[in-house]
């Protein structure tokens, strides 16, 4: 995998751009100046970002894994420490599909009725492969989405959750947290 440059980075015009930011060259990135990255973060092959004046921001040793999107109008937050697998999707906007709207950008947002409500990924949050996050949903610190899992409501802290819609399973183990604090005496 093929990583841009520091100074390709720089060229782009993030709103903020830690340190040791490895983002792949066939990533496509619109809005750049809503987006915010932090260090040791790293986004893969064929990921999309597409930030709103809301913007998107990426916390410490988070990873993108190839193919996922962030979409939307409304913020996007991962928080440190958290991660998407492969074909995640995750949309801060999302079209009224009920037959009393339009939908699809192409058509004047008078004929729409589009949801845009925040997303944020909190601490530690892990998102199993193919997963899909709908907007105005809160991950809590510590917890693990299933893959192929759909979330449509918040998912608390320290649980386990799958399915469609994701539901809590178990709780997951705290040892995530002592971990953290190891990396950051180093």
């Amino acid at each position: 995998m093929g990583f841009l440059s520091y100074e390709q980075l720089i060229n782009m015009g993030f709103k903020h751009l830690g340190k040791d930011v490895k983002i792949s060259d066939k990533a496509s990135i619109y809005g750049a100046k809503n987006i915010e990255i932090s260090d040791f973060s790293r986004i893969d092959d064929f990921c999309v970002l597409s930030a709103g004046d809301n913007g998107i921001k990426i916390g410490k040793y988070v990873h993108i894994a190839v193919y996922c999107s962030l979409i939307g109008k409304e913020k996007i937050e991962l928080e440190d420490f958290s991660g998407l697998s492969s074909k995640v999707a995750i949309y801060s906007s999302s079209d009224d599909y009920s037959g009393n709207f339009l939908t699809n950008p192409c058509v004047e947002e008078k004929y729409t009725n589009v949801d845009h409500r925040p997303v944020k990924l909190e601490k530690h949050v892990i998102v199993g492969v193919g997963s899909t996050i709908l907007p105005g949903v809160t991950i809590g610190k510590g917890s693990a989405i299933g893959a192929y899992s759909l979330v449509s409501k918040n998912i608390p802290e320290s649980v386990i959750a799958v399915g469609v819609p994701a539901k809590e399973v178990k709780k997951r183990s705290v040892s995530i947290f002592e971990l953290e604090n190891k990396v950051y005496e180093n």
